[in-house]
Formats: C-alpha cells, structure tokens, sequence
C-alpha cells in the first residue's frame, strides 16, 4: 500500500533535488544529485517506485536519461498528490 505521507515524502525531495539539477552548471553536483537520488530510489517503497518507473529497472538510474527521469517522476508524484 502507498501512503500519502510516502509520496509526499518522494515528491519532496525529487523536486528539491531536481530544481538544483537543471539549474546547476557543475558536473560534480549534478553527479552527486544522481547518486543521491539513485540510493534513495533503492530505499523507496517498491510499490511506488514501480509505479513511476513503469516498469523500468534502470529509472532515476540512468545517467543519460537521468533529467528526463526526474522530471517524469516529479510530475507523475505531484499528480498523485
């Protein structure tokens, strides 16, 4: 079961570490976001990562599809809000 409090939580933190990302011009940070974003997907309800990820193994894992990936998952979680 997904609580509100666990999409609340996602949603939160996805959105702050993106707005950094995409205004960001340094490559350590912007690697540093990934990483902290993929460890924190490994510790996300399964259930939920599931549902953002569509099915997706590597989402918010990818380094080349890693702005996209946010950004979906972003906005898939403020629309389950």
């Amino acid at each position: 079961m997904i609580t509100r409090d666990s999409i609340e939580t996602a949603y939160s933190f996805l959105h702050q570490k993106r707005q950094v990302y995409i205004h960001s011009s340094l490559d350590w940070q912007k690697d540093d976001i990934e990483y902290a974003i993929a460890s924190y997907a490994d510790d996300m309800s399964q259930e939920l990562y599931d549902m953002i990820a569509e099915g997706r193994s590597d989402f918010l894992r990818d380094h080349d599809r890693f702005q996209e990936d946010i950004t979906i998952a972003v906005e898939q979680l403020e629309g389950m809000l």
